[in-house]
């Protein structure tokens, strides 16, 4: 009798190895998001000029959502992938200046695969906040590398971050950012893990290294806006030889995981943030990046799981941004509990086809900037109140004349309820200071983007993004950011500028209530604008110079709300600084 008893235990513990073993292991997720890549910006969705082997090879290995949509704009994009609820809910309403912060309530996709055993990073442009815990490093991301502004102004070994502290980047960034993400998949090759990948591009500056643009310089465009007299030829080039870039990266990610033998355990999505950066060949689309109608919404999504996923799945049902926190979850198998209401829902029965009778109805919104546009599986509300038949008219040429009064009503009603209960959870004011001192960082940058300059002073560029100060000549002129300390501590203080010879001995302080440092200007740093004989068409966004660090001291902040006020106590030569950003450092 105890022999068997043994033996039946023997045989349990057997039976529960062989059922771990054929248990499937969590999947890991690969996100691949481009920054202003249009629809018609691939030559799988038609596109005769450009080459995109890559991506089109995920269509063909996976699944394609032919009806994707996402917010006009990078910043509520991010914001809806990051919580499966529109952006507004989360405090996100515009790109600069702190619009583009995620309210610190919200919970973010890399939080919940974090709390479920995942190792999780991002690599590129984060645009949903950047002082901690607005941070990536504060919203579930344990590593991050890239930048936290809306767009960058060099492409060629910029200065970037990693985990808050300035670093210089190593070549082309794109490349350098996917570069980082082979890097996390080989260390990570054994662990379940979330990579979010945002590249920086086809954005402007159009910065292309000369491998890629030299293919494209002299080549004659074929494809065209439905209104070509509107469009900037050698602009529609320089964003395709960055496509190809884009595409050449993703084949490397790609690689890497075939090589690793992780395809049937990882889950690939690859999509765009928003409409194209220009008026280019869109499918005829009406539209462009801004715009709530097709061409502004429309994003190419394609999501491959090998073994997992029908090779060459066509998916006609509308879907959105805010779907893809609660699809990964579902293809997970995390069941994962929500103090708010996520607007987004899973796909996983589109995509695993356990869909039982009807896919149930739904309308998706698109806002920006007061308009607001409604879209349900056949028709489209345009911000001006025209219905548009999408099925038979996506070009969005003339007014539906078939739609029933019904399906009329149905869809303004929607928008009723959208405009009182989800655009009414955006504040009239955005009372959210900039923190500093959280116990968890050490690092905080307060750029001139954040900042609002007084008197003389002003900005670069129009687009606050990657801007800088300058014209500062007078003494009364400041420059200051509202803060509120969270714990009090010591910082040491840097400020990146340029300056002339002629400024030598100027003097700069900062002050905060009672506290007060200041130093001189000791060296002279007056260099030119960086990448303009990498820019292959004229920028609408801030050039940026090769800034350098002074150090300004080490100042006390107690606990508490206030100004903190850089200003220029002594100018020589007329002019003070320039300045870029400053970084504060507890110690």
């Amino acid at each position: 009798m105890k022999y068997s008893f043994y033996i039946l235990i023997f045989c349990l513990q057997l039976s529960c190895a062989e059922s771990n073993e054929l248990a499937p292991a969590k999947p890991n997720i690969v996100l691949l998001l481009s920054d202003d890549q249009g629809w018609g910006d691939l030559s799988v969705n038609g596109n005769d000029y450009v080459r995109t082997p890559y991506i089109d090879g995920m269509a063909q290995n996976g699944a394609t959502f032919q009806n994707f949509f996402v917010s006009p704009v990078c910043s509520p994009t991010r914001a809806e992938i990051l919580t499966g609820r529109y952006a507004v809910r989360g405090g996100v309403y515009g790109t600069s200046e702190g619009g583009e912060r995620l309210d610190l309530d919200e919970t973010t996709i890399a939080e919940v695969f974090q709390k479920n055993g995942y190792k999780t990073a991002a690599y590129g442009k984060w645009h949903n906040g950047m002082q901690y815990p607005y941070h990536p490093n504060g919203r579930g991301f344990e590593d991050f590398y890239g930048y936290c502004s809306g767009h960058w102004g060099n492409y060629f070994s910029p200065v970037l971050e990693r985990n808050g502290q300035l670093v210089r980047g190593e070549g082309f960034l794109t490349d350098d950012l996917t570069n980082k993400a082979l890097e996390f998949i080989e260390v990570n090759k054994d662990s379940a893990f979330f990579l979010y990948l945002p590249f920086n591009t086809p954005h402007n500056p159009m910065q292309i290294p000369d491998e890629w643009w030299d293919k494209h310089k002299d080549r004659v465009l074929n494809t065209h806006h439905r209104f070509s007299e509107i469009e900037n030829q050698e602009h529609s080039k320089a964003v395709y030889a960055l496509c190809e870039n884009i595409d050449w990266n993703v084949g490397r990610i790609l690689e890497k995981l075939s090589a690793l033998n992780l395809e049937e355990n990882t889950i690939v999505i690859y999509m765009s943030d928003n409409g194209p950066n220009g008026w280019r060949w869109n499918g005829g689309m009406k539209g462009k990046k801004a715009d709530v109608d097709e061409g502004g919404v429309r994003s190419p999504f394609f999501i491959q799981w090998e073994g997992q996923i029908e090779k060459g799945k066509r998916i006609t049902e509308i879907a959105a941004a805010i779907d893809l926190l609660p699809t990964l979850a579902d293809l997970a198998g995390i069941d994962y509990q929500f103090t708010e209401k996520l607007d987004g829902v899973s796909l996983k029965p589109l995509l695993l086809n356990e869909v039982k009778g009807k896919w149930p109805d739904r309308m998706i919104a698109s806002f920006w900037a007061d308009n607001l546009s409604i879209r349900d599986q056949d028709y489209r509300l345009s911000s001006d109140g025209v219905f548009y038949d999408m099925v038979n008219d996506f070009t969005q040429t003339k007014e539906a004349v078939d739609i029933s009064d019904e399906r009329k009503d149905s869809i303004l009603k929607f928008k009723k309820y959208w405009i009182e209960n989800v655009l009414s959870e955006l504040p009239a004011l955005d009372d959210r200071r900039i923190p500093i001192g959280h116990p968890s960082h050490v690092f905080y940058q307060l750029p001139a983007r954040d900042a609002v300059g007084h008197g003389n002073i002003q900005r670069s560029n129009r687009w606050p993004n990657c801007s800088f100060f300058t014209n500062w000549i007078s003494t009364s002129d400041s420059i200051t950011w509202e803060i509120e300390v969270l714990e009090p501590g010591s910082f040491d203080v840097e400020v990146y500028y340029t300056s002339p010879i002629e400024s030598l001995g100027s003097e700069i302080s900062l002050r905060f209530k009672d506290q007060y440092i200041r130093t001189a200007i000791t060296r002279a740093h007056d260099p030119p604008f960086l990448g303009i004989e990498k820019d292959r068409v004229e920028r609408g966004v801030s050039y940026v110079k090769d800034f350098i660090p002074l150090k300004l001291g080490t100042i006390q902040l107690e606990k508490g709300s206030g100004t903190l006020v850089l200003k220029s106590d002594k100018i020589n030569g007329g002019e003070s600084i320039d300045f870029r950003l400053m970084m504060l450092a507890r110690i």
